[in-house]
């Protein structure tokens, strides 16, 4: 089964692809969009062109555990992905997965600039390996 994984963000969103098996994260892109319409449009374009078959949205919680605003946007955003793009959507703790993400690329020896384009995709591909190694075949 191919699951995919969603960072959103406000100005760019990381969206990963794992393998056929659901074994390991593989291909990441990241988008932009001039709205969430634009947004969910071209997500849901990637996603049938992958034959994804569930998707995993990264659920920004507070470091306590709580959900703040963007918890709430997140899940707001995963109801109207399910209901466009008719795949199951399931939210996944992305604690920490941006400063792990920068911390990678730049290890990588990523310049700060190239690195701000790529760290979304980056972060998807955290949050669904995160989740497959959760949830094994």
């Amino acid at each position: 089964m191919k699951i995919a994984a969603v960072d959103l963000g406000d100005v760019r969103t990381g969206l990963a692809f794992s393998d056929l098996t659901g074994f390991i994260a593989g291909r990441a892109v990241t988008l932009t969009a001039n709205s969430r319409a634009e947004l969910v449009e071209k997500i849901c374009a990637e996603l049938k062109a992958e034959r994804a078959e569930k998707v995993v949205v990264g659920l920004p919680l507070n470091m306590d555990g709580s959900e703040g605003d963007r918890a709430l946007k997140a899940k707001a955003f995963a109801e109207i992905l399910r209901d466009a793009c008719g795949l199951p959507v399931v939210m996944w703790d992305e604690r920490g997965t941006s400063v792990t993400a920068n911390r990678l690329l730049s290890d990588a020896g990523k310049k700060r600039g190239k690195q701000r384009q790529k760290v979304d995709a980056v972060a998807a591909s955290i949050i669904l390996q995160s989740f497959l190694d959760a949830n094994p075949r």
